[in-house]
């Protein structure tokens, strides 16, 4: 029998609604067997008003009993709540996850403010840092997970970018698999001298399982690209991937391509980091 997996589950007690609980229960029960759930309860000091004038701020036990644990009881499910009041929010997650030898994060953020999606700082520091795949929970987005949506690069050429797309896509073949879902890989490429042949679209397509008119390729910017094949899916879940590099100072570089994907998606979104050896590269 499979052995029980986890999944970390982070609420912010500022937050009226728990988007990133309400995905997990929803997901863990079509799980077999089903996982335990690790929940993280912390405030995000760069997105909420930590002033004591902020009354969601103070939470008392019949709220831990009714926003979390009769939920996840109801599920049938088991979980280990876990309260930190650390000012450091994305270390103290990125910890905890690996603490709990934990198999995914999941992740809320809230809906768009602007057509331009912007993390705060710690919470794209939780991308690049975990040791295990972030999903970013959307308010709004499709709980079902029906359709999966790989983003993946033909034209690797580093090691690291080679690693990173196996990772993506037995990632995405994962949860595809868990859920029964369609499973979709797509590629973007700008310069036309960089369409990859059908002999490397024919092995992909024998080496993942995905029929050829399921892999799309096109060419434009990624995060365009991805957006409109997303759209014409109807995808319920994309998976992705961002290299964990850094400048010349040390300083997480953040991604500009990653970043505007996640900007342009109104979809859940799984990111899987790898960890690359040449970290004092600069973009």
């Amino acid at each position: 029998m499979e052995q029980q997996s986890t999944l970390f589950v982070v609420v912010d007690p500022n937050d009226e609604k728990h988007v990133a609980l309400e995905r997990a229960l929803t997901t863990a029960r079509g799980r077999n067997p089903q996982p335990r759930l690790a929940v993280f309860v912390a405030v995000d000091g760069e997105a909420v008003d930590t002033r004591a004038v902020n009354d969601h701020l103070f939470r008392d036990e019949s709220w831990f009993r009714e926003q979390i644990r009769e939920p996840i009881a109801a599920a049938g499910l088991t979980c280990e709540i876990t309260v930190c009041w650390s000012s450091d929010w994305q270390a103290a997650i990125v910890q905890e996850a690996k603490r709990c030898d934990a198999e995914m994060i999941y992740l809320p953020v809230h809906a768009k403010s602007s057509r331009r999606f912007t993390f705060a700082e710690s919470k794209w520091r939780v991308l690049k840092t975990a040791r295990c795949p972030v999903v970013l929970i959307r308010p709004g987005a499709k709980e079902a997970r029906k359709v999966v949506l790989a983003t993946v690069n033909y034209q690797a050429k580093t090691l690291e970018q080679r690693q990173l797309n196996r990772q993506i896509s037995e990632r995405a073949t994962y949860i595809a698999g868990h859920y029964g879902a369609e499973l979709h890989l797509v590629n973007a490429y700008l310069d036309s001298m960089l369409y990859p042949d059908r002999g490397a679209l024919a092995k992909l397509a024998d080496k993942t399982g995905v029929p050829t008119h399921r892999i799309h390729v096109k060419r434009g910017y990624t995060s365009d690209v991805v957006e409109a094949v997303a759209r014409e899916i109807d995808a319920d879940l994309v998976v992705m991937g961002t290299l964990n590099q850094y400048g010349a100072t040390g300083s997480l570089l953040r991604g500009n391509t990653a970043e505007r994907v996640i900007g342009q998606l109104d979809v859940d979104v799984m990111v899987c980091n790898q960890f690359t050896t040449t970290e004092m590269k600069t973009d």
